[in-house]
């Protein structure tokens, strides 16, 4: 009878643990006030730009979250001052 040779796996290394993500929790408060002064950044930062911009490139520029350029977008919007095309807001 033939012998069977013993096979040992070698341990593979661990990996280390990714980093686990922290999730802020934004609060934005919705009111006529607030929601105004986010609409003024916005328009602001898209009046220098000159050009169309994305939500995310028009909250940078404004120094304001994505979800308060959302709230100031959508007012500018209801107002007839913006526009949306091609996943861009530009001035009206």
């Amino acid at each position: 009878m033939a012998e069977k040779k013993a096979t040992t796996k070698a341990a593979a290394p661990k990996k280390a643990a990714a980093p686990k993500k922290v999730v802020k929790k934004v609060e934005v408060a919705v009111n006529a006030e607030n929601v105004g002064f986010r609409a003024g950044d916005v328009y602001n930062a898209l009046a220098v730009s000159e050009k169309p911009l994305t939500i995310a490139e028009i909250a940078k520029k404004a120094k304001i979250t994505v979800e308060e350029a959302y709230l100031g977008t959508g007012w500018l919007l209801k107002e007839g001052k913006v526009k949306g095309e091609d996943n861009k807001i530009s001035l009206a």
